[in-house]
């Protein structure tokens, strides 16, 4: 179902992180994901995983929806325990089991890079949950405008980008449903090898290549019946200002992405 996908959800609400302007949300997006990677300290990303929990929590969104996002990270995650629990020396010796060692350091750096992981899904979960696809859209809009010069057009790119994000959830329901349409007829789609599944999805992908193009026709259409046109010149009805608390959100974030690099957290 569309509400195991997390990628592309909206989720109402009232809070401050609902009322920001997507705009500087996505600069603050920006600078969040600068500080993670800059950070080189237990404690620096300790506290900005909490600041993330306070945030999810002030949203009022269910915290499944961010358990759920991590999802695609799974196998990221198992890879890199693997390769910094194993191949990484330092420290204490923690496990040996032959010429195979878990040595503390690979512990400390494998348990960092993770924690990075599951941060940075969560702030990302933060912008896409609390912000509307057309919001989305006029943002990158906004960024992308000086690309206008060089004849790239930034309206139309940002529009497809926000499609694209907002059908996720769609075409991920649509595979679903084919999927039970041909359970339902005998079609066996977990037992066997990994080969033999992976033959067992190609009767989904026609229909579901035909289900896409005709929903994009659709969505054509409904477009030019309400008057849109490539290249005109479009306008909103309600203008998104910039409040001083957004100012005051990047501020501080500029502030502590700047004092990590220079302090070295």
């Amino acid at each position: 179902m569309s509400r195991s996908i997390t990628l592309g959800q909206y989720f109402p609400g009232q809070s401050l992180v609902h009322h920001l302007n997507p705009r500087m949300k996505l600069l603050s997006l920006l600078l969040v994901l600068a500080l993670l990677f800059s950070l080189q300290s237990y404690a620096g990303l300790v506290v900005l995983f909490f600041i993330a929990l306070i945030l999810i929590t002030t949203t009022r969104v269910p915290f499944r929806y961010f358990l759920r996002g991590l999802r695609p990270i799974l196998y990221i995650a198992l890879f890199a325990l693997i390769i910094y629990f194993f191949f990484t020396s330092g420290g204490v010796v923690l496990l040996r089991v032959g010429f195979i060692t878990v040595e503390s350091e690979g512990v400390r750096e494998g348990t960092f890079i993770i924690l990075r992981l599951v941060t940075l899904v969560f702030y990302s979960l933060l912008l896409t949950l609390t912000t509307t696809p057309l919001s989305l859209t006029y943002g990158l809009s906004y960024f992308l405008k000086p690309l206008r010069y060089i004849g790239m057009p930034t309206e139309e790119v940002a529009m497809i980008m926000a499609i694209a994000l907002r059908f996720i959830p769609t075409l991920m329901e649509e595979s679903q449903r084919l999927m039970r349409a041909q359970v339902s007829r005998g079609a066996d789609f977990e037992s066997g090898s990994i080969f033999r599944r992976a033959k067992s999805l190609v009767p989904l992908i026609v229909p579901l290549f035909v289900g896409a193009f005709r929903r994009a026709d659709e969505l054509a259409l409904a477009m030019e019946a309400r008057g849109y046109r490539i290249g005109a010149r479009r306008t909103r009805m309600y203008e998104d200002s910039i409040a001083p608390r957004d100012w005051l959100i990047l501020a501080v974030l500029l502030v502590l992405l700047i004092t990590s690099v220079y302090l070295g957290f």
